[in-house]
């Protein structure tokens, strides 16, 4: 695991997993069997996470074979991502405040021997607790890690463990090949207690007992009492940012990055534009402060590669692969094309969107204009998660009751 990171491959996955995507979900979906057993779970995320698959496209083939209300529950899981960054687009200080944050924990890193060995002990899986150093080595090797294992190692981490909630936000994120700002993130604060605020996730050893089918039992090995983080202070709310459109009829090129790698949404949102290049802003700097994980980083390679194949059948046109790892690459390859207009898929909140940010106006600089699109689901999505999910949640059947006319545009 994961897979080729290609459309192709995410696209096999999903026709897969169709028939079990509704009540048999539903009831088994909380078990971890282990990396081997992923049977009752999809395992789509990493390529959800780079949209080689978009979330309407899963939505729209799980309804077309189970009813809404068999399906609900998996329908839900794939809108919480789309929940998590909608809230993010709308409190970006949230992602400001986290990276201030692990900047300094990772200079402390530096200072403090005691606190690195700590790190260094959980990252390595040599805490002396079973089932977290097993998922510890299974996030490793695979890039993933069930749901469920993910909320119970952030509580081991934050309320056993005792270390930094960033440190291991920031080992979640370099590590998982659906690593995602926003899921990550605001997943880390929940279960520390400061997202909703008092009320925190504690793993509980008979919990883990149950729905790992007694692979672990850490009886006596955890802090079940652990009050939560204390509260820090709030996130004040901007808008979501005004879709853009591209103009037509000028010399274009298309700029796909990791958040989003579907040109093929671009050709079908974009009637009469001049696709004149492409290339894929890969810019490992912006992303890790620490190192990419070996699973993550391939797929993200891959996943790159797989989209420069695709944009080249689909225009017809050779994708400049390696020509954008920063923003002065960028402009010399917008430039080398004689491009009046770059066309990026929306930088949602995270380490991409500084990226763009500063794009913006070294192109202007040149007379080369930046249009960040948005897809039609997340415009329709994101003004509905500025509160919490359970408000969220009473829009999701509106939202999928569009979901086939979104599947390929913006």
């Amino acid at each position: 695991m994961p897979g080729p990171a290609s459309r192709a491959e995410g696209l096999v996955r999903l026709e897969a997993f169709l028939p079990h995507a509704g009540r048999d979900y539903a009831a088994r979906r909380n078990h971890d069997h282990g990396p081997q057993a992923r049977g009752n779970v999809s395992v789509l995320s990493p390529w959800i996470r780079h949209r080689l698959v978009t979330e309407p496209e899963v939505v729209a083939a799980v309804l077309k074979l189970h009813a809404p209300s068999a399906c609900a529950k998996f329908v839900q899981e794939v809108c919480w991502r789309t929940y998590w960054k909608g809230w993010f687009e709308q409190h970006p200080d949230a992602w400001t405040r986290y990276r201030s944050g692990l900047d300094r924990l990772v200079d402390r890193l530096d200072r403090d021997a005691a606190l690195a060995e700590r790190y260094r002990q959980a990252v390595e899986g040599r805490t002396g607790i079973a089932c977290f150093d097993a998922w510890a080595g299974e996030l490793a090797g695979h890039g993933y890690l069930h749901n469920h294992a993910r909320m119970w190692m952030a509580s081991i981490w934050i309320f056993t463990l005792r270390l930094p909630w960033e440190l291991g936000a920031d080992w979640f994120l370099r590590h998982l090949a659906d690593g995602d700002p926003a899921s990550n993130t605001l997943s880390w604060r929940w279960v520390g207690g400061l997202q909703t605020r008092g009320k925190h996730y504690l793993a509980r050893a008979a919990n883990i007992a149950e729905y790992t089918d007694g692979r672990f039992d850490p009886r006596g090995e955890l802090d079940e009492g652990a009050a939560p983080l204390p509260a820090d202070a709030p996130f004040e709310r901007q808008p979501p940012r005004t879709p853009a459109r591209p103009q037509p009829g000028v010399r274009t090129g298309l700029l796909m990055t990791l958040d989003d790698l579907h040109p093929e949404s671009a050709f079908a949102a974009s009637p009469g534009i001049d696709w004149t290049a492409a290339a894929f802003l890969d810019a490992p700097d912006a992303r890790d402060v620490l190192p990419a994980g070996t699973v993550a980083r391939a797929f993200r390679t891959g996943a790159l590669a797989d989209a420069g194949r695709r944009w080249t059948a689909a225009s017809g046109l050779q994708a400049d692969h390696a020509a954008a790892t920063s923003v002065p690459e960028c402009v010399d390859w917008a430039r080398a094309h004689g491009l009046r207009q770059v066309v990026a898929p929306h930088a949602c909140v995270g380490p991409i969107q500084p990226v763009l940010d500063a794009l913006g106006p070294a192109l202007d600089a040149h007379g080369i204009a930046l249009v960040q699109w948005q897809r039609r689901w997340d415009v329709a999505a994101w003004p509905h998660a500025a509160r919490g999910f359970f408000h969220f949640r009473e829009h999701i059947g509106k939202l999928v009751a569009d979901c086939d006319d979104m599947n390929l545009s913006a």
